[in-house]
């Protein structure tokens, strides 16, 4: 369902079409497997247990960024700590490649490692109003690939970085500049996720990052969704029942204490998952009604993590992550 810039309305109408008919059909399935579950006996009707649940953990290597470490020593301390992926900020790939480091060396540390690279970070402006500063924004988008791509990485993060504060963008304009930003990933070999801000002004909700990935038209369209800005855009979790796990690779995995309130809430006040109060079980049982088998990513900006050793940071944070899930397995009523 690939609309190539020469399309025309009626081709794009009728992809669009294809598209959304497409989405509905997942979203079926998953309500009609949460019916049949609710009147079959065999199956705990009020609790679902997550039955052959598949959640793959991964570092975001925010959770140790004050620590300063070199990108060899953060691969290491998610190796170490039982990671079985780590997701790199592309500024810190920027600096080690700028300091005449190897890249492929990182890439063949990973190897060694028994680390993938589902998702990068990154900040470029591809949503933009000015038109010459989104063109700058897209170049700069396929410098910072490049770097993701010769470690090995998949997919790279594609927030409204540049924009955030920007109310003026309409959400049809951004599912454009989506498109075009998708074509450049696509095009050398790496996807964009959109990246869900809940303190953004252009999306913040869970529904207006759905419409931009939706309306993109793209089918490599897919969301990086993150618990804590779901909880800070003022997102119902029950809804990400409306919303497919084919379309989630990557979700970032921490959790928010009661206070402050949402309104002052920031991303210092992140905490480990299951130490705050985020609904952990029922998003965890959503995601795999859903058909999700990607990653969580352990994200948190805390800085009281941050003086701790990386080490132990790393390990309590993956024991949190399977506790949770764990949690979720077992039907918990924690936070459900």
């Amino acid at each position: 369902m690939s609309l190539p810039p020469q399309s025309s309305p009626d081709e794009r109408a009728l992809s669009r079409r294809r598209w959304l008919a497409a989405s509905a059909g997942l979203a079926a399935v998953t309500t009609m497997d949460r019916a049949v579950g609710a009147t079959d006996p065999r199956r705990n009707a009020t609790r679902p247990t997550l039955v052959g649940a598949r959640f793959r953990y991964c570092l975001n290597t925010a959770t140790i960024r004050g620590q300063k470490l070199s990108l060899p020593e953060q691969i290491d301390v998610a190796a170490d700590a039982g990671y079985e992926a780590i997701e790199p900020w592309v500024g810190d790939l920027k600096e080690h490649a700028e300091k005449g480091r190897s890249l492929e060396g990182l890439a063949k540390q990973l190897r060694e490692r028994g680390l993938a690279v589902p998702s990068t970070i990154a900040f470029f402006p591809w949503i933009v109003e000015d038109a010459s500063q989104r063109a700058r924004g897209l170049e700069q988008a396929k410098r910072e690939m490049d770097l993701a791509l010769r470690i090995g990485a998949t997919r790279i993060a594609a927030p409204p970085a540049g924009a955030r504060d920007n109310d003026r963008i309409s959400l049809q304009a951004a599912a454009e500049r989506y498109r075009a930003l998708l074509d450049v990933g696509v095009s050398m070999g790496i996807v964009p996720q959109l990246e869900l801000w809940g303190f953004s002004k252009v999306f913040s909700r869970l529904g207006e990052a759905v419409l931009i990935a939706m309306e993109s038209g793209h089918p490599q369209a897919c969301l990086l969704l993150d618990i804590f800005h779901l909880y800070k855009g003022g997102s119902d979790f029950r809804e990400l029942r409306f919303v497919s796990g084919r379309v989630m690779h990557v979700v970032h995995m921490n959790d928010y204490p009661a206070l402050p309130p949402r309104a002052q809430i920031n991303d210092a006040a992140r905490v480990f998952p299951g130490d705050g109060v985020a609904p952990l079980s029922l998003v965890l049982r959503t995601l795999h009604e859903g058909s999700f088998d990607g990653f969580l990513s352990l994200e948190v900006f805390n800085r009281d993590y941050w003086r701790q050793d990386a080490h132990l940071v790393a390990r309590i944070g993956i024991q949190k992550m399977r506790a949770a899930v764990q949690s979720a397995l077992a039907g918990g009523p924690r936070n459900s």
